[in-house]
């Protein structure tokens, strides 16, 4: 019998994910309440005690577990405070999935491969720049075939391949008014690579899908067809070195296998999405991560 736990799930309660974390978790026999990320608020009382509270006033450092299924974009400010508020309950004792470290190391593409490269995990070559002409000199020297992405940001929005130094001048120089960080990739996407999504849990993968497309891009949320594959002995150690390297007890790892075999991990995901995945696999992964965070609470 499975202790009974106070749990939360922060994010939106009508997600694909949330929906489904609540019912099983429920479905498990604990005491579950769903959690808005913008509706947190921080206290410091006359005591000089601090609380975070939820939507209803409810006392978040009173969980045994924390489900951060959603940290929606916002603010500076915004992000910084709902991180900062993560900090705390993990202060308090709340377990949190992930870790708010781990969710920092992941959510900013730029420290996730400083992470990997430190932690010997191969990554693609990146220069992270703040000036336009640093980022031109980027665009040359990663060969002037280069991937752009937003520091933050899921799903393939904001991903430009520039493969032209008249359109990576245009490029660079609009995202300039924005007063943006310039994250410049090599392109590593040869004719027959293998696109891979692996989802890392508690140490072990629990499933892994193909994204299978045409273009450069292969997500799901733009197009990619899924389909569930076996991971190689290389591929299997890879993902596993990536989601440790970030301190993840779930992760999305997307890897990228080039024709002569080479792994590369592109991106680490600390707030994954398994709903594809799910699509092509006949394990509840939903179920599969529960007990994982129950093993991770009562050990």
């Amino acid at each position: 019998m499975t202790e009974r736990l106070r749990v939360g799930v922060l994010g939106g309660s009508g997600s694909w994910h949330s929906r489904g974390l609540l019912t099983a978790l429920s479905a498990r026999g604990h005491d579950v309440l769903a959690i808005p990320a913008t509706r947190l608020q921080s206290i410091v009382d006359e005591r000089g005690d601090v609380h975070v509270l939820g939507a209803d006033g409810d006392e978040l450092g009173a969980l045994d577990l924390l489900v951060v299924r959603g940290l929606p974009r916002g603010s500076l400010e915004q992000v910084i405070f709902r991180m900062d508020a993560l900090h705390v309950l993990a202060d308090h004792g709340v377990r949190c999935v992930n870790r708010p470290r781990a969710i920092e190391r992941t959510i900013d593409k730029s420290w996730t491969g400083a992470v990997l490269a430190r932690a010997g995990v191969p990554t693609a070559p990146t220069i992270v720049c703040e000036r336009y002409d640093d980022a031109m000199r980027a665009f040359e020297q990663l060969g002037g075939d280069v991937v752009v992405k937003p520091l933050f940001g899921a799903m393939g929005n904001g991903i430009v391949r520039l493969e032209d130094r008249d359109l990576a001048h245009r490029a660079f120089r609009a995202l300039e008014l924005e007063r943006t960080v310039y994250y410049v990739q090599r392109t590593v996407a040869p004719a027959g690579r293998r696109d891979l999504r692996a989802l890392v849990v508690a140490g072990e993968i629990a499933g892994a899908m193909e994204r299978v497309t045409d273009s450069w891009r292969a997500n799901v949320a733009r197009g990619a067809r899924p389909r569930a594959v076996a991971l190689s002995d290389d591929e299997r150690a890879v993902a596993l070195a990536a989601s440790a390297a970030v301190g993840a007890d779930v992760a999305g790892v997307d890897l990228l296998v080039t024709p002569d075999g080479k792994v590369v991990v592109l991106e680490v995901n600390g707030i994954p999405g398994w709903q594809a995945l799910q699509s092509v696999c006949s394990e509840d992964l939903t179920a599969r991560v529960v007990a994982a965070c129950e093993a991770l609470v009562t050990a």
